[in-house]
């Protein structure tokens, strides 16, 4: 028997070696797992003296086996990927998740939480739209419901905040930048959608500086979330009144950036890395379409798997915890710099 106390679910799956979701799904019905399994399972139990809060699981078991995940907008390939991640680990453990997108839409993102009430989950995976969020709705959700935020963040609420690094994409991206020519401009939606833009773009002017020099931002008009058609119009802007005071573009986002190429064949100017070229493009998220880009984007990649599974463990735990955790928790996964042809 070990001699150290094994205090919840998430270090028992540390000691004993096995995934906490097969733990879960062992501990609602044992009968679910395969036998050698559930061999290893009660074999560690035995070992490490662990036995799960009845008390808490019976009260979780008075709720349905429902898991929500509430996604801005789910056409957005950085949203299919995490929700896809989320939909597996869920199902993993046993529960049924139920997908929604709000579409951008403040009022829609109101009625899916009024219509996930109904549902009475288990617990709510949910990304906000943010700033464009109703916040009171929202705090008052996620006080009757036991919910995890993922990518963006609203201050205090929810019971825990899992998601990216903003700092470290801009950090990464405008450092190799500058190492390999000319310091970049910022191109961005004036309004944009989702408010991590905003946090990128004070990253660059803070990292700009910094390495002393003069941040150069511009803003291009557009609403919503169709960011290529809007990348693609602010890039014919610049490019037809040959503004850019740099040969080196650093966008918000790739599906800005994607629009941005676009617009770049389009005028005739060569995007890359080689000699005769007149531009170079980077950008952030490692949108599952970059790499297919011509040229292929430099950009800087989000840990997906990190994000989601972190974001359904910290569910799991606050679920098991019977819908409280001891504080707010918020964890932040740093990014990588993907070299391409673009920069």
């Amino acid at each position: 028997m070990s001699e150290s106390k094994i205090k919840n679910m998430a270090e028992f799956a540390s000691v004993s070696g096995i995934s906490r979701p097969t733990i879960s799904k062992y501990f609602n019905d044992p009968s679910s797992v395969r036998a050698t399994i559930r061999t290893r399972i009660e074999a560690a139990l035995e070992e490490h003296d662990y036995r799960p809060n009845i008390y808490a699981m019976n009260q979780n078991r008075r709720l349905t086996k429902n898991i929500g995940i509430v996604v801005p907008y789910l056409s957005d390939p950085f949203f299919a990927e995490i929700a896809r991640n989320i939909e597996q680990r869920c199902i993993a453990a046993g529960f049924w998740p139920t997908l929604f997108s709000s579409h951008g839409s403040r009022d829609l993102e109101c009625n899916i939480l009024d219509s996930l009430r109904s549902l009475k989950p288990a617990g709510v995976l949910f990304a906000p739209l943010g700033r464009a969020s109703d916040r009171s709705v929202i705090e008052k959700f996620c006080k009757d419901v036991p919910t995890v935020l993922f990518d963006s963040d609203l201050e205090g609420i929810g019971a825990a905040f899992v998601g990216s690094d903003n700092f470290s994409f801009v950090a990464q991206s405008v450092e190799y930048l500058v190492r390999s020519g000319a310091p970049p401009c910022f191109f961005e939606m004036r309004t944009p959608a989702n408010p991590n833009a905003n946090k990128r773009r004070k990253a660059y002017i803070s990292i700009m500086e910094r390495l002393g020099f003069e941040p150069d931002v511009i803003k291009v008009d557009g609403e919503g979330w169709a960011f290529e058609d809007i990348g693609y119009r602010g890039a014919m802007r610049v490019l037809s009144e040959d503004t850019l005071a740099s040969d080196t573009v650093l966008c918000s986002n790739d599906r800005l950036a994607i629009g941005f190429l676009a617009a770049a064949f389009e005028k005739g100017i060569r995007v890359g890395r080689e000699p005769d070229s007149a531009l170079r493009v980077a950008a952030h998220d490692d949108h599952p379409f970059s790499r297919f880009t011509c040229p292929s984007l430099t950009t800087v990649a989000h840990d997906y798997e990190a994000v989601s599974n972190r974001s359904v463990e910290t569910l799991f735990e606050l679920i098991e915890g019977g819908g409280r955790l001891t504080s707010r928790t918020e964890k932040l996964f740093e990014a990588r710099l993907i070299l391409r042809a673009s920069a």
